[in-house]
């Protein structure tokens, strides 16, 4: 942890008050883990939006399921571009709607172009891309003093098999 730099900054009462209530809501144990993870979110969509480099997307899809040929033109379209999907999965939101996510690996501008193109398939409601880095963007903004997140020994982990109390 020798490389951590420590910085102060200013903030207005009302804003550092808000900022308190969201890491408190999304379970933050102190403010400097939370302010490291927006600066990495920030960093990672700005180089995501740059346009070289091997991007991820998750795309997801809403349709009505009895739309007609619609899942087979999507199915046709990933499998055209099998070089840039990586796995889809398949929902069944209700009776009549489905939900489809696909992952897709590779250059920006192909990634964007698939996603783009799948969502504005006749038959989709809804269509959402987002696109973040591959594991380079994320090399280079983990710190190197980041431990391995595997349980040793010496940690405790609750058991899973079920605890029997004689009465």
């Amino acid at each position: 942890m020798s490389d951590l730099t420590r910085v102060s900054i200013s903030l207005d009462a009302s804003l550092l008050q808000a900022f308190d209530r969201f890491l408190e809501a999304k379970g933050y144990t102190n403010r400097s883990e939370a302010i490291r993870d927006l600066i990495r979110d920030r960093l990672v969509r700005d180089e995501q939006s740059q346009g070289s480099g091997t991007r991820v997307a998750v795309v997801s899809l809403v349709y009505d399921h009895h739309a007609r040929e619609l899942a087979a033109k999507l199915l046709d379209k990933q499998h055209a571009h099998h070089d840039l999907v990586m796995s889809s999965m398949h929902v069944h939101l209700r009776e009549r709607h489905c939900l489809e996510v696909t992952v897709l690996r590779g250059p920006l501008e192909a990634v964007r172009r698939l996603a783009d193109e799948l969502i504005a398939i006749r038959g989709v409601l809804h269509g959402e891309v987002m696109v973040t880095g591959d594991e380079a963007v994320f090399n280079r903004l983990q710190p190197h003093w980041t431990s391995d997140p595997t349980p040793t020994e010496s940690s405790s982990l609750p058991s899973l098999s079920p605890s029997h109390s004689h009465d």
